[in-house]
């Protein structure tokens, strides 16, 4: 009997399924997609709208396609186990297309899912194997079609309007919309001033102080008007007067007023559990709570889900299928979560299962909607520490304690409420609440938390304490946090027992002016909140969106905000303005419902195409016509020109936009012939001021030297100039007047020297594999690449990193320019900081790290310079005329055995010695070129060589931190 192949996405998922079916089963991986539409055409039947893809074999998977080709003609029975989505089932319609051609029985291939990797869940897909879903296939097809189209076809007009080699995403576009808008609405934002009144009251002598603030003057509300809400109606700031004189008014009156208790309102709360997560909640949370950015939250989830060893358990999948947007669970994860809970007491247990409304009518047969949870209960964080990573561990808990509380009963608080009168001319309403945890019920988890962290805090280092302390402020200042902070401190705040009518005094009147702040930026938590609100994107789409707008440098993450770069915000108005029906947020939102109408099977989806196509067409004629062309702008401004005070004009250039003289020209000089000058001055005059016009310069030269310079205005200028010039030099040149004088638009770039600009970036991992991501470099440059990348079969998932980024301004130095004298600039270049002269490009200065030894060569000066790759080397100034190279520091000593005026410094791990560049055996061997003739030595050979350090040591004392001793400290602030 053959045997039956199994075919999967990522080859970590195949070793942990491959433990489960045992030897009949052989478990390959596809590593993702198989087949895509070509790079270089659209791919895409357009003629007769009938949006047929081209398909073909994507590049780089020919050996992948064979060997499983190969496989699949011997096998008795073919599996398809790609993910449970759209993708996955994209992934099967491809392997089945590429298969059935080899395979002697047709009926032989199947399609099989599960939720979760583990040995129940496997075995029963294997059970209920079905055929392909052509309708999830149609889904995913359409969006790649979509994406094809407005890709292919609106970017070509961003080349040709704006830069070569920017691009367009019919979702990633209203993504970048969105915080382009947010952006202005920061800038065009307009401070409220409003003031809040509070007052710290005591009830009796020995009783402790409670604080309460003004809501209202003779039962009337308080407020400020702070304008209107996008539908016009007006918005109100509760419990705040609108100036000092209003406050100084009311404080006069309160500091002389009788204050009583006026009324006390205690009440039971309860707090209900929160549902299961869903891929946009983790990605939120696992942003707020753990700093993770949404790759790193969906790589780490993708290892958890794939499989980790678990000591005698071998390769266990520890979570649910990690891209979903449903609320729904198994029967069997609650039973089991519900006998887990019953043992930490009846109390937490609810009479019946809790259940969450879902966003849309859930399907119970298909898995693939089920909500992320732990795979087993009985795996909980604490007990499969060790086998985890800490980030792996810390993603784990945040799933499993948010499924397990997900069917615990909830906490109960007793709330109490003070309204309190202070009795003057008026009588002022002053309120505080207050409340208490009376029962914890489903936030057991979050206590203990609390409480492991305080112990970790009091164990803590001053420093330790100091980086906790941080890490937390850091976290509260997350976007979103500032609701829940406002509830904990209420949950937190204790009153004193209070009765109604009870007198009461004042201690202190704390009136606090404040004003109004502008909406803030995105972050990825919030970026990902807001876009599953208005159903833009999926579940599966949400980090390629992110990743893209940055990839493209659209956005830089300040701060952990997102930032709209110039050329984000020009690309975003440009197609804002020309497509305002393709990129509105409600179309692209409506566009994911009919997608998900195509899965459902209650839509084709070839209509859907020809739909969004009638609109996309015309929009595409019109934009053609009327896109705005940026690479030709020139605006006029207000600035003026540092060098001859002329206007400048705004231009757009390859980095973005800058300024640039008015008075700049590209008509390049003439030289004046002084023999027909002589013959027929008339002639040569109209030649010279027909082709470069008044005003200009007339130099005489001799070779590169200037002897003469004079400007002119007029003809009699010109001849008289002419004659003297010729006196001073051999040539004659006529120059036209031109101001080279530019300087970038800073404002209009993001502050490159704000605080977190400079953060160090986090850990990337694959999309394909899980695993994390290394640097690497290639002939265009670096890039991020799968650690897969080179292997058979490879992983190819690779992350560009050769864009250009706005620099930093340049910072003036007080150090002149040794060869011009104007001011140094220290710059941020492509390859790092460097410091130049101001007067470029006139002067091309450009400070070195000179080392104080001549060139061997031609006794030129040696610098310090570095390779695309960042390796050092030290070569002579005078390149390209003198090609001397060194991947070795030359040292300024005589090389006591021969005429050498310098030494070789060799580092090792044998420590550090000089060597004698003579010394052929003494230096590290080099392999000669391909096809190089071997070099013959011009020199007698030198045997000198002389120890300086030995091999680096580590002390004794070092030992390597205890991972379980450190990460409670750590976790404190997760």
């Amino acid at each position: 009997m053959g045997k039956s192949l199994v075919i999967v996405e990522s080859p970590a998922k195949a070793k942990t399924i491959n433990k489960y079916l045992g030897s009949d089963y052989v478990v390959e991986a596809s590593i993702g997609h198989i087949m895509d539409l070509p790079k270089n055409d659209i791919g895409v039947e357009l003629l007769k709208r009938t949006f047929e893809p081209t398909l073909i074999v994507s590049p780089g998977k020919e050996k992948v396609v064979d060997r499983l080709k190969k496989l699949a003609a011997k096998a008795d029975m073919v599996y398809l186990a790609p993910d449970p989505d759209r993708e996955g089932e994209a992934i099967a319609a491809h392997l089945a297309m590429q298969l059935l051609p080899v395979m002697k029985d047709k009926t032989k291939i199947r399609r099989v899912t599960f939720n979760e990797i583990t040995e129940k869940a496997v075995k029963a897909a294997f059970l209920n194997a079905r055929d392909v879903d052509e309708n999830l296939v149609d889904a995913q097809q359409t969006r790649r079609v979509l994406d094809r189209l407005v890709g292919y076809q609106i970017s070509p007009l961003l080349w040709d309007k704006v830069r070569r080699g920017l691009s367009a995403g019919r979702v990633q576009t209203v993504a970048l919309r969105l915080i382009v808008e947010r952006e202005l609405e920061i800038n065009a934002f307009v401070p409220v001033e409003y003031w809040t009144i509070d007052a710290l009251l005591n009830p009796a002598k020995g009783v402790q102080d409670f604080t309460a603030r003004m809501v209202g003057i003779e039962g009337k509300p308080i407020r400020v008007a702070n304008g209107v809400d996008k539908e016009g109606k007006e918005v109100f700031l509760a419990n705040a007067l609108p100036d000092k004189e209003a406050v100084d008014e009311v404080v006069a009156q309160l500091e002389t007023a009788k204050w009583t208790v006026r009324g006390v309102e205690k009440k039971e709360r309860r707090r209900n559990p929160q549902a299961p997560y869903t891929t946009s909640k983790l990605q939120q949370d696992a942003a707020g709570r753990l700093g993770f950015n949404v790759r790193r939250t969906m790589g780490v989830a993708q290892r958890l889900y794939e499989g980790v060893e678990i000591g005698k358990e071998g390769t266990v999948g520890l979570i649910t299928y990690m891209r979903t947007d449903s609320t729904r669970v198994s029967p069997d994860a609650i039973l089991e979560a519900r006998e887990y809970i019953g043992k930490l007491g009846a109390a937490y247990l609810p009479k019946t299962a809790n259940e969450y409304a879902g966003k849309k009518k859930e399907v119970q047969a298909q898995d693939a909607h089920e909500a992320i949870r732990p795979t087993h209960v009985s795996f909980t964080p604490e007990s499969i520490r060790k086998h985890l990573s800490d980030e792996q561990f810390r993603l784990y808990r945040l799933i499993w304690q948010r499924f397990v509380s997900s069917q615990m009963t909830p906490a109960v608080f007793d709330q109490t409420t003070v309204d309190v009168a202070a009795k003057a001319d008026h009588t002022y309403d002053f309120r505080v609440s207050g409340s208490v945890l009376k029962f914890e019920g489903f936030l057991k988890f979050e206590e203990e938390d609390k409480k492991a962290r305080a112990i970790a805090k009091d164990k803590a280092s001053k420093e330790e304490q100091a980086l906790v302390d941080r890490k937390e402020e850091q976290v509260a200042a997350q976007e979103g946090d500032a609701g829940e902070k406002e509830e904990k401190e209420e949950s937190e705040r204790r009153l004193p027992e209070l009765n109604q009518g009870q007198a009461l005094g004042l201690t202190k009147l704390d009136p606090l002016q404040k004003a109004t702040e502008p909406p803030p930026r995105y972050n990825e938590a919030s970026l990902v909140k807001v876009l599953e609100e208005r159903g833009i994107g999926r579940p599966s789409t949400y980090a390629s969106i992110i990743n893209t707008i940055q990839d493209r440098d659209y956005v830089k993450k300040i701060g952990a905000k997102f930032v709209p770069t110039e050329i984000g915000t020009v690309v975003t108005g440009l197609l804002v303005k020309n497509f305002p029906y393709i990129f509105d947020p409600q179309y692209t939102a409506k566009l994911e419902g009919e997608l998900d109408a195509v899965e459902d099977g209650q839509e084709k989806w070839t209509d859907l195409l020809n739909s969004f196509y009638d609109h996309f067409e015309k929009e595409l004629l019109v934009a053609g016509t009327n896109m705005e062309d940026i690479k030709r702008m020139e605006l006029k401004t207000d600035e003026l020109c540092d060098k001859c005070g002329s206007p400048l004009i705004m231009k757009w250039g390859k980095f973005g936009s800058f300024y640039s003289c008015s008075n700049f020209t590209r008509t390049k000089p003439m030289t004046i012939a002084l023999g027909p000058w002589k013959k027929d001055p008339k002639a040569v005059t109209k030649k010279v001021v027909d082709a470069i016009g008044f005003p200009m310069t007339i130099k005489g030269m001799v070779e590169d030297i200037t002897n003469f310079s004079e400007e002119i205005a007029d003809t009699k200028q010109l001849a008289h100039a002419v004659a003297e010039a010729a006196k001073f030099g051999k040539k004659v040149v006529a120059e036209p007047f031109s101001c080279d004088f530019t300087k970038e638009n800073f404002a209009a770039k993001p502050d490159l020297s704000a605080p977190g600009a400079d953060e160090a970036p986090e850990e990337e991992f694959c999309d394909n594999c899980g695993r994390q991501m290394v640097l690497k470099n290639g002939p265009w440059g670096p890039f991020m690449s799968c650690p897969g990348y080179s292997e058979d079969p490879p992983c190819k998932t690779i992350r560009k990193l050769t864009q250009k980024v706005q620099q930093k301004p340049p910072v003036q130095l007080e150090e002149a320019c040794p060869k011009c004298g104007k001011p140094l600039l220290q710059r941020d270049g492509q390859y790092g900081e460097f410091i130049a002269c101001s007067g470029y490009p006139k002067c091309k200065y450009v400070k070195q790290d000179l080392l104080d030894v001549k060139c061997p060569k031609d006794g030129g000066d040696i610098a310090v310079r570095k390779t695309k790759r960042g390796d050092t080397f030290y070569g002579c100034v005078n390149y390209p005329k003198c090609d001397f190279a060194s991947n070795l520091r030359l040292i300024n000593e005589h090389c006591p055995k021969c005429d050498s005026t310098y030494v070789l410094e060799v580092t090792n791990a044998h420590g550090t010695r000089l060597v004698c560049p003579n010394n052929i055996d003494g230096l590290p061997k080099r392999r000669p070129k391909k096809g190089a003739p071997v070099e013959e030595p011009d020199h007698a050979p030198c045997s000198f060589e002389r120890e300086i350090d030995g091999p680096t040591v580590l002390p004794a004392e070092l030992v390597r931190p205890d991972p379980a001793a450190t990460r409670p400290l750590v976790e404190s602030v997760a």
